[in-house]
């Protein structure tokens, strides 16, 4: 069986936000464009460690890189989101749906209050 090339993608995409550093590195990027240099800066991590979470994310499709030679900066590739927001909000529609319908069966299954038993509490 083959795997769609969709499913590929949005695989690499949730690969790729599982790690938090890679989170935070791409939160730090819808901020605007950053050097590897900068990036590091608030990790407690080699600029060769945030290359390859850099890697990691630009496989993904989540981050592009300049093509200046010495300077690369990464920029945040948002298009990959959409497609995993869209396979997170058909589950989410499913659960409101099936929640809907649990909600409805439990109030047809609780008797209706009578008005008459309000009128005269003793009996």
């Amino acid at each position: 069986m083959q795997r769609d090339i969709g499913e590929d993608r949005l695989s690499r995409t949730f690969s790729a936000l599982a790690d938090p550093t890679r989170r935070e590195i791409l939160r730090r990027l819808a901020a605007g464009e950053a050097t590897v240099g900068q990036l590091a800066e608030p990790f407690d991590m080699t600029f060769a460690a945030v290359s390859k979470h850099l890697r990691v994310l630009e496989a993904a499709g989540l981050v592009t890189r300049g093509k200046a030679a010495q300077y690369r900066p990464a920029r945040l590739d948002a298009r990959p989101l959409a497609a995993a927001s869209q396979w997170i909000g058909d589950y989410a529609r499913f659960w409101a749906d099936s929640l809907d319908s649990y909600l409805h069966a439990l109030q047809e299954l609780t008797p209706a209050e009578d008005p008459h038993d309000k009128e005269n509490p003793h009996g």
